[in-house]
């Protein structure tokens, strides 16, 4: 049997409505994994999709902003799929505004969906897997989890924080059959960039470091999410997996 391979497996993925939430939906599904969508968006396409693979999709609503609809969310995923085998961390948001002028309700908010709803999903799955004593986890940290960015504060305070969490999971967690990982995406073609990508001069600025000189697709995760989804990555723990064009190369 392939170690890439997730047949008899349930995966939740966090704003699996669209962009990358959607591609590593896919990708799982087609790796054999059925799918827990937990998001505030419809996902009709995305269950459509998964189901024309003949896997499974359960659709679940909830608003990451509010803790109370998190944790309900994740206790309602775990009933109605019976286990959970993988964990993908994806919803996100960002507010764009220079540092002086950032509001203290974009912050909270950025916040609340990016680091307090992660820690969220993490504790109660994790719970979880831990007493099932094994399970995958991935969240989606980012190229600002180790950069500081321009105009976005929260976002790049929030995405460090998706960094640390995960080694701090890691060390918890590993010796107890429990993977804990991020994917850190470079710049992608979505609709968080589609500001970066409408202005000429920050497009051309862009394109001129990323070493494979294009944008990222939302495929492109597709490889990298299975592999840490798996039984190849076991032996992978606390890892910050840049997919990024060789951005962080440059």
């Amino acid at each position: 049997m392939s170690v890439i391979q997730l047949e008899g497996k349930v995966a939740i993925v966090t704003g699996a409505s669209r962009g990358l939430g959607k591609a590593m939906a896919l990708a799982l599904a087609k790796a054999g994994a059925d799918i827990v969508g937990i998001g505030v968006s419809g996902m009709e396409n995305t269950k459509s999709e998964v189901e024309s693979l003949n896997r499974r999709f359960y659709r679940i609503q909830a608003d990451f902003s509010k803790s109370a609809e998190v944790e309900k969310a994740a206790l309602e995923a775990i009933e109605q799929a019976g286990h959970i085998d993988i964990l993908v961390n994806n919803a996100g948001i960002i507010r764009r505004s220079p540092a002086a002028e950032f509001t203290q309700e974009d912050w909270k908010a950025v916040m609340d969906v990016n680091l307090d709803a992660v820690f969220l999903m993490c504790s109660i799955v994790g719970k979880h897997m831990l007493k099932r004593g094994q399970g995958k986890i991935i969240n989606i940290a980012s190229m600002l989890s180790f950069q500081g960015g321009l105009r976005v504060p929260a976002y790049t305070a929030s995405k460090h924080g998706v960094a640390g969490l995960t080694k701090s999971l890691a060390n918890e967690w590993a010796s107890k059959g429990i993977n804990v990982n991020a994917i850190a995406p470079g710049y992608m073609a979505t609709d968080n960039t589609e500001a970066l990508r409408n202005d000429a001069e920050r497009n051309e600025f862009i394109l001129s470091r990323i070493p494979a000189g294009r944008w990222g697709t939302p495929e492109d995760l597709a490889g990298p999410t299975v592999f840490l989804a798996s039984d190849a990555s076991n032996y992978v723990n606390g890892h910050i997996l840049c997919v990024d064009g060789g951005w962080m190369n440059f």
